[in-house]
């Protein structure tokens, strides 16, 4: 079974909670597989870090809507400042999601990086 997740791109304002789905993002990526934090999350904040290329991600349109997705991810990014990626985990219907993540790359991997011989 598939982890189906989206990763979306917003720009950090100024009152805008990192908790809080913002209104309007810039981009949007459907990933099929593989989307919860121990898997995409850790992708994303190496590729941040370390300018690590990540494949498998679709383009989409903003609008799009899955009613299938396990988890939502937001990157949130503003010039000369840190980017902050916040993780949103479904809460089984499709609709409703909570917001289980909120910090910086290092800090993603320092939580969800599984520690095994390999690393």
């Amino acid at each position: 079974m598939s982890t189906r997740a989206q990763v979306r791109f917003a720009t950090r304002e100024k009152g805008q909670s990192f908790a809080k789905q913002p209104s309007a993002i810039h981009a949007q990526f459907y990933v099929h597989s593989d989307g919860y934090p121990e898997g995409l999350g850790i992708e994303i904040a190496e590729s941040i870090l370390n300018n690590k290329k990540i494949v498998g991600w679709e383009m989409e349109s903003i609008d799009a809507v899955h009613s299938d997705l396990e988890y939502i991810y937001y990157i949130w990014q503003k010039p000369n400042e840190n980017v902050w990626i916040s993780i949103f985990e479904g809460m089984g219907n499709g609709l409703d999601f909570e917001c289980i993540f909120v910090g910086r790359s290092d800090e993603l991997i320092g939580k969800h990086k599984l520690n095994t011989s390999n690393d």
